[in-house]
C-alpha cells in the first residue's frame, strides 16, 4: 500500500507537469527563425496539444472536480462572454472561435488547479522551474549557433534559436524568475547557491535581449515587493539599502552607458514613439466602430491592427473584447492588487505584489491580458499566493467503547 506522503508527492508531480504544459502552451508559435526550421503548424500542434494534455491531467488528478472559490478565475470566466459575443456576432471566423475554445480550456484547467491554491509558494517554484527550463533552451541555442541567436533582423538582440522566441518574451521570462528567486532568497526559502544558479544566467540573458519593458518592470516591481517586507524583514531592509546605493552609483557613473543601452541605437524620435507603437495605437483609436464593436470588440485575434502588432494589453483587449473586456481585465488587476494590499506582510504577499506590479507595468507595451498568455499565468500564481490556507479538518474524537452492564445492574434498573 502507498503511504499518504507518497500519494502527495505523486499528486504534486502531476500538478507541476500540468503547470509546465500550460507554460508550453503560452510560448506561442511566432518568433525568430530557428536553427532547424519548424513549421508553424507543427508548433501550433505542440502548443495546443499541451493545453489539451494539461486539462486531461488536471481532470485525472482532480476527478471529483473539487475547486476553490477564486475571484481571479471567476473574472477570467466572465471574460469569455465578450470574447464569444464578439467572435460570433462580428463573424470573425473559425480562428476567433478557436481562440475562444483555447481560452475556455485554459480557464477550466486553472479552475481544476485551484484546489491546490493555499497561499504557499508551491506554484512559485513550479513557475521558476518551467521558465528556467525555457531559458535553458535559449542559452543552448546561443551556445550552438550565436549567429542565429543574435540575428541582425532583431538588431543583435537575443532570440530563441531552438524554439521561436522573441526578445520581449525571453526578457519577460528572465525578469519574472529573477524577481521571484530574489524574494525566495530574502524569505529564506532557498539558499544562495541555488539562487545564484537561477539569477546570474537569467540576468545575462535579460541583458542580451535589450528589453526595456522587462528591465524596468523587474526593477519597479521588485522595489515594491521588497518595500512590502521592509517592516518585517531585516534582510529586506539591507537589500533595499544596498539597492538604493547601487542605483545612485549607477546613475552617476554609468549614465551614458545606461542611456545607450536603453536607446538601442534608435533615434530620439523613434524612442519617443515607443518604436512605432504609438502610431498603431492612434490608428486603432481613430478607427470607426459600431456600438457592438465598442462594447464587445471585433473578436479574438492575433493582437494586431492593420497588420501591425498592437503591443498594448489594454488596446488589444479594447480591439478584441471591447469596453466590457477592459472593465473585466481592470477588475482582475484591482481585485488582486486590493487583496494583496490587505494581507499582512509575508513572503507570499511580496511575491504576489511583484507579479501583479510586473504585469501592470508590462501591459503598457505588451499584449496578453485578454487571452491565454504568460501574463495570465503570472497572475494565476499571484492568485494562488493570495488564497487563504485551507482549513484543517478537526481531529476526530475517538469512539469510547461501551462497557457491558452487569446483570444485577439491569435487574435493579427494571425494579
Amino acid at each position: 500500500m502507498r503511504s499518504a506522503d507518497t500519494d502527495t508527492d505523486h499528486t504534486s508531480k502531476i500538478v507541476g507537469t500540468v503547470w509546465g504544459l500550460l507554460v508550453l502552451n503560452t510560448l506561442g508559435s511566432a518568433g525568430a527563425r530557428t536553427i532547424v526550421p519548424l513549421p508553424r503548424s507543427l508548433i501550433q500542434m505542440v502548443t495546443m496539444g499541451s493545453l489539451v494534455a494539461a486539462f486531461a491531467l488536471a481532470l485525472v488528478v482532480n476527478p471529483r472536480v473539487r475547486i476553490r472559490a477564486s475571484a481571479y478565475v471567476f473574472l477570467l470566466t466572465l471574460l469569455l462572454v465578450p470574447s464569444l459575443i464578439s467572435s460570433v456576432d462580428q463573424g470573425a471566423g473559425l480562428g476567433a472561435l478557436f481562440r475562444c475554445a483555447r481560452l475556455a480550456l485554459f480557464t477550466g484547467t486553472l479552475w481544476l488547479l485551484s484546489r491546490w491554491w493555499d497561499g504557499g509558494t508551491t506554484f512559485v517554484r513550479h513557475h521558476i522551474r518551467m521558465y528556467f527550463a525555457v531559458l535553458g533552451s535559449v542559452a543552448a541555442g546561443l551556445v550552438v549557433s550565436p549567429g542565429a541567436a543574435l540575428p541582425d533582423l532583431y538588431g543583435g538582440r537575443l532570440v530563441g534559436a531552438l524554439w521561436p522566441l522573441t526578445p520581449p518574451q525571453i526578457g519577460q521570462y528572465a525578469a519574472v524568475i529573477i524577481g521571484l528567486t530574489v524574494l525566495l532568497l530574502l524569505g529564506r526559502r532557498t539558499d544562495r547557491r541555488s539562487a545564484a544558479v537561477v539569477i546570474v544566467p537569467s540576468l545575462v540573458l535579460l541583458a542580451l535581449t535589450h528589453t526595456r519593458t522587462a528591465t524596468l518592470g523587474l526593477i519597479i516591481a521588485l522595489v515594491l515587493a521588497i518595500t512590502s517586507l521592509v517592516l518585517t524583514s531585516a534582510a529586506a531592509r539591507r537589500v533595499f539599502a544596498w539597492a538604493v546605493l547601487c542605483a545612485a552609483v549607477a546613475a552617476v557613473g554609468f549614465s551614458s552607458a545606461l542611456q545607450a543601452w536603453f536607446l538601442r541605437g534608435q533615434s530620439q524620435e523613434n524612442f519617443a514613439s515607443l518604436t512605432g507603437r504609438a502610431k498603431v495605437w492612434h490608428a486603432l483609436l481613430a478607427a470607426p466602430r459600431t456600438t457592438s464593436e465598442h462594447l464587445f470588440g471585433t473578436g479574438l485575434g492575433d493582437k494586431s491592427f492593420g497588420g501591425l502588432p498592437i503591443d498594448n494589453s489594454w488596446l488589444a483587449v479594447y480591439n478584441e473584447q471591447g469596453m466590457t473586456g477592459i472593465a473585466l481585465v481592470a477588475a482582475i488587476i484591482i481585485v488582486l492588487g486590493g487583496v494583496a494590499l490587505l494581507r499582512p506582510p509575508s513572503l507570499s504577499r511580496a511575491c504576489a505584489i511583484f507579479l501583479i506590479s510586473y504585469c501592470a507595468i508590462a501591459s503598457y507595451t505588451e499584449a496578453g491580458l485578454g487571452d491565454a498568455s504568460p501574463y495570465l499565468l503570472h497572475l494565476a500564481v499571484a492568485a494562488s499566493l493570495l488564497a487563504a490556507p485551507a482549513a484543517a479538518a478537526p481531529p476526530s474524537t475517538p469512539e469510547v467503547p461501551r462497557r457491558p452492564v452487569p446483570r444485577w445492574a439491569r435487574r435493579s434498573e427494571v425494579a
